[in-house]
């Protein structure tokens, strides 16, 4: 905004503050959820000029004109619109259209979100695509540039690469507001020149560095990292992890998505210990399309916090003014006060935080979950919509699991932890017979691959994962795959692991699963094979047929699909894979599978 046009607008908020102008919207008789003051204020008025709020006070009868639109609020909570501090918009399988519509009616109206899924398949043309989306939704969508392209170089191989000459390029764009999370963390406290140099740029521009500490030592290699720079972090799981955060100075973000479930432990710090809780923020991370649509979105986490025995406003203030103020927009939003955009949600149940009226930038945008306003689709090139490349046609031998010889193995597996992003490294006794190992279904011992799809090598990388629990003849592949986005695919049975590789590939990416030679669950993402390009509600409809067929096929895992999507994250402990080999998180070397 120009300061013309600012002054202009600042001018018709102060004639309508005054009862020189009328509103264009007036709410009455609300309960004020004030998180600026924490206090919750009754019978309370707000009038409503263009996008922003001009007046909060006991009466706006004088800013009351022949053509204003008055709600009664009836004596329900006035709650500033929700703000997820965290987030990817990839992880919903939705473009950022899709996923804005999803959200709306559960009070989000605004986010923060790290594309560095599609940019881990294009590149700065990615990120471009995701900015230039953002900028034409009816809520506030900034963007995070993505640091971490690859995200452990030398342990993957992404589809393209980022590095400090893009986030020069880019972080200055309208619409970027910092740096995405920076997830090589070892490559921070090893002084690594690249990171350095990305943070560099950034705090040049002014702008907030994101944090991805994902390891459990709090010792040296932690204040290594606080001591680079980055600001924030939403990879802790325990309580130990908060306070550290907290008292080195970042932003404990407690995440609350899909299969994250990080709030319970680490919110003890404020309501067993009694921290000062204005510098926590919520956030989703990751949030599946069927969560979106049938549970919530921040609504959810803040539900959440307030049953863990947060106070409801202090809960909510980790949703408003705190990630508000913590990426400088404050002005803007987070909060229900004048010259701050008119994002005014009414809730009758603070612990519930359940949205009867969404009010985005001056417009009614939802009532009692239903979309009000109209979001054309975002038109996508076509060169966006082909990014599967496989040499060829996959068959049961690529995924065979060889051995040197006859005899005993200790096999080093992946084990799945549920509701949490880490894995647990076993180490587990195998044979093998003719030359190769075996899936046993009586240990849940299962065969996990990585299939290069980026650029078409026919690379195969294949281990043992636990913890899905399946128990038929049966497989589950997805190129939703974090952070360099191959195809995943873990199986029961190497036919059923071809036959759902080149389900996917025809598809042109998603998730797929494949029981006794037959799909019994898909749904496409043909976006980077990242995204979808259909209807929101299409795209849930079609994830939950892949949430059945887990059920289906014998896993009891909360959200197993994003546990699936993040075996390949070679960046968080403690063991994951790669189109490169097995990789140990600890020691971020690569390990073989079967030794001894």
């Amino acid at each position: 905004m120009t300061g013309e046009a600012y002054a202009q607008m600042t001018r018709a908020l102060v004639d309508v503050a005054m009862g020189r102008l009328p509103a264009d919207l007036v709410i009455r008789n609300g309960r004020w959820v004030c998180v600026q003051s924490g206090e919750i204020l009754p019978d309370i008025d707000v009038a409503v000029k263009g996008e922003r709020i001009a007046y909060v006070g006991n009466d706006a009868s004088h800013t009351i004109g022949r053509d204003t639109q008055v709600i009664e609020a009836d004596g329900r909570y006035l709650v500033p619109g929700l703000l997820d501090g965290h987030m990817h918009v990839e992880s919903g399988m939705l473009t950022v259209t899709e996923f804005v519509r999803a959200v709306i009616p559960h009070g989000t109206t605004a986010m923060f979100i790290d594309p560095h899924e599609i940019a881990n398949v294009f590149g700065l043309d990615g990120v471009r695509l995701m900015v230039d989306e953002a900028a034409v939704q009816p809520i506030h969508v900034w963007v995070q540039m993505p640091s971490c392209v690859p995200s452990a170089p030398g342990l993957e191989t992404p589809g393209a690469c980022l590095g400090p000459e893009e986030v020069a390029e880019a972080i200055c764009w309208p619409g970027i507001i910092g740096l995405g999370e920076m997830m090589n963390f070892p490559g921070v406290y090893f002084s690594d020149e690249k990171m350095h140099a990305e943070m560099g740029h950034t705090r040049q521009a002014g702008k907030v560095i994101g944090g991805h500490y994902a390891a459990p030592d709090l010792g040296l290699p932690f204040h290594g990292y606080v001591a680079g720079g980055p600001e924030d972090d939403h990879e802790g799981t325990r309580l130990e992890d908060a306070v550290a955060r907290l008292r080195q100075g970042m932003k404990p973000m407690l995440r609350y998505g899909s299969a994250w479930h990080d709030v319970a432990a680490q919110i003890k710090a404020v309501t067993e210990m009694g921290l000062d809780p204005h510098r926590f923020i919520l956030c989703t991370d990751d949030s599946h399309s069927e969560t979106l649509i049938t549970e919530g979105h921040v609504n959810r986490a803040v539900r959440v916090a307030i049953a863990q025995g947060v106070a409801p406003i202090t809960a909510i203030q980790m949703a408003t003014i705190n990630p508000a103020e913590h990426f400088g927009v404050s002005r803007d939003v987070g909060m229900i006060a004048p010259g701050r955009f008119a994002d005014i949600l009414l809730v009758s149940d603070l612990p519930e935080m359940k949205a009867e009226l969404v009010i985005s930038r001056g417009k009614l945008s939802a009532q009692n979950g239903r979309l009000l306003i109209d979001l054309p689709a975002y038109p996508y090139p076509q060169w966006a919509l082909n990014s599967v490349h496989l040499a060829r046609p996959m068959v049961a031998a690529d995924f065979r699991l060889l051995a040197p010889g006859e005899g005993s193995y200790t096999a080093n597996v992946i084990g799945v932890i549920e509701n949490q992003a880490p894995t647990r490294h076993l180490h587990i006794e195998v044979e093998a017979k003719q030359g190769e190992v075996s899936i046993d279904l009586s240990r849940d011992l299962l065969k996990i691959a990585l299939v290069e799809r980026h650029k078409g090598t026919g690379r195969v990388k294949v281990g043992l994962v636990q913890g899905f629990g399946l128990k038929v003849s049966c497989a589950i592949a997805t190129t939703v795959a974090h952070d360099s986005h191959h195809m995943i695919v873990v199986g029961s049975a190497e036919t059923d692991m071809a036959l759902a590789a080149n389900a996917l590939a025809s598809a042109g990416g998603g998730q797929v699963v494949v029981r006794q030679g037959e799909v019994i669950g898909q749904v496409e993402l043909p976006i980077a094979g990242l995204m979808s390009n259909e209807h929101a509600g299409v795209v849930a409809r079609k994830a939950a047929t892949v949430l059945q067929g887990f059920k289906t096929c014998g896993c009891t895992l909360n959200n197993p699909n994003m546990q699936l999507s993040l075996l390949a994250l070679v960046v968080i402990p403690e063991l994951r894979i790669s189109d490169l080999g097995l990789v140990d998180v600890t020691k971020f070397d690569f390990i073989p599978v079967l030794e001894g």
